[in-house]
């Protein structure tokens, strides 16, 4: 099995992103792969003139089109128990504290949101933990105190996240009603013995029965979560189980691939030789299987592990891919954001306090609890666009690129480059008028490619800053008095 922190030829499925803190995993796993192969000289310059640009340089994300919108994550850390292969930030609430909780969520919101200066939030995903568990009167209070501050449409999509049980499925009409109108089911597997091994708390039979329960309620908004490489599972297994599933999906479906994360109850199991996962080449071939077979019932890829059809594409990732901003509210929940609202004119890198206790005294004490705030460079942001776009099969195009870098266009940074120039010739990456992005049999490849992208974009913004000191200290000489 591939470590987390390892390249693979199967990248994509490992992240599935919707919760902002697999988000942020998935950017410094692919960034380390890229940092990796650049040289001590290229980033010397960077780091010594401080990684970043002048404000009249290529920065613009301070820039109206950039900061009048975005979208908002909200993280409900608890959940009734464990599942073996997780190690996101959650717990098992000793008390039931929703009215504490609510009123925090809520005020955490606010104080964001008017820290960001947004006038339009364009949607909201309620992600954990498990956000099921909370009251509707919850989602509703949030959306509430969103309305208040910022433009927040009826059509806007509002996702829940749902633990497909009985108790998750008898409250999906009580959800609705409190304004989600789109429905994440974590169905994971259709083998209640792989279910029961993986620490979940349903059978094959619930999960189905919320799929219908969600659909009767959403029709062409409910999306499918299913986990492939668990362990004893095989291609044949894998193919029988998907179909299975594509008989009673709606019209989206999401794709993880089992990882070991170090810490799990599975990490420890794997380690002791009690549990044996597929290897490399099976997990693979399973991706393939699932594109394969998804494409063929009309679910199209739009998106490394995301498949739809009829349009019913995610908008809230798809903000995500295409580096918008993003608040994060609530324990653990991350975010990007320029604070205009103290006078800030860089997106920052936000990550809100993991304990839901101390996260709760700070949002009582001082409205929210961010933890940690990092300003991003100019080379940073363009590196997580990339790294988001890329995911896409519609990639980055042009006009979106120049958002981010004005000065220096997609064809400009990576047209000139002979290892880019290997991947145009393979035919595994496409730069045409459309834009950059990875062909059908390049997206596969995606973790392998990122990192000659990143190198390149690295050096051109370094070339860049390179020349424009040697300008300015030429300007400088010339002005002087002789």
């Amino acid at each position: 099995m591939v470590e987390p922190d390892s390249c693979c030829r199967c990248p994509g499925p490992r992240v599935q992103v919707k919760d902002t803190r697999k988000t942020d995993r998935m950017i410094k796993h692919t960034l380390r792969a890229g940092r990796r192969a650049v040289s001590a000289g290229l980033r010397c310059f960077s780091e010594t003139s401080g990684g970043g640009v002048t404000e009249d340089g290529l920065e613009r994300t301070g820039s109206p089109r950039l900061t009048k919108q975005a979208s908002l994550y909200v993280h409900w850390p608890y959940c009734l128990r464990r599942c073996s292969y997780c190690n996101f930030n959650k717990y098992i609430a000793r008390e039931n504290n929703d009215p504490v909780m609510t009123e925090c969520l809520q005020r955490e919101t606010e104080t964001l949101l008017q820290l960001s200066q947004v006038s339009c939030i364009t949607s909201v995903f309620f992600g954990g933990g498990t956000p099921s568990l909370a009251h509707p009167s919850t989602i509703a209070a949030v959306l509430q105190t969103v309305s208040r501050r910022a433009y927040l449409s009826d059509e806007a999509e509002i996702t829940l996240e749902v633990n497909p049980t009985p108790v998750g499925k008898s409250k999906l009409e009580d959800f609705c009603r409190a304004g989600v109108n789109r429905f994440s089911i974590g169905v994971q597997s259709l083998q209640d013995e792989d279910l029961k091994s993986l620490g979940r708390d349903h059978s094959s039979h619930q999960a189905l029965q919320t799929v219908e329960e969600a659909r009767r309620l959403c029709p062409g908004r409910v999306s499918v979560d299913v986990m492939f490489g668990r362990p004893r599972q095989s291609v044949a297994s894998w193919e029988k189980e998907l179909s299975e599933l594509l008989r009673v999906c709606d019209d989206h479906v999401s794709l993880y691939q089992l990882t070991l994360e170090r810490g799990t109850q599975l990490f420890k199991q794997v380690l002791g030789g009690g549990v044996t996962m597929p290897d490399e080449d099976v997990t693979a071939e399973m991706y393939r299987c699932a594109r394969r077979t998804l494409h063929q019932r009309g679910l199209l890829q739009y998106e490394v592990s995301n498949f739809a059809r009829h349009q019913a594409v995610s908008h809230h990732n798809t903000s995500y891919w295409k580096g918008r901003q993003y608040i994060g509210v609530g324990p653990g929940a991350h975010g990007r954001f320029v604070p205009l609202g103290e006078g800030g004119v860089l997106r920052e890198a936000r990550t809100q306090t993991l304990d839901p206790d101390a996260w709760i005294r700070e949002v009582q004490q001082r409205g929210h609890g961010t933890r940690r705030r990092i300003q991003l460079s100019h080379l940073e942001l363009l590196e997580e666009v990339l790294v988001m776009g890329m995911r896409m099969t519609d990639g980055i195009n042009h006009k979106h690129w120049e958002m981010f870098s004005p000065q220096l266009g997609l064809r400009e940074v990576f047209g000139t480059s002979s290892d880019v120039q290997e991947l145009l010739q393979s035919g595994h990456l496409i730069l045409d008028d459309r834009g950059l992005r990875c062909s059908w049999d390049g997206l596969v490849l995606l973790d392998s490619i990122l990192p000659a992208l990143l190198v390149e974009l690295e050096r051109q913004i370094s070339q860049r800053l390179q020349s424009d000191h040697h300008d300015g200290q030429t300007k400088s000489q010339t002005s002087s008095p002789r």
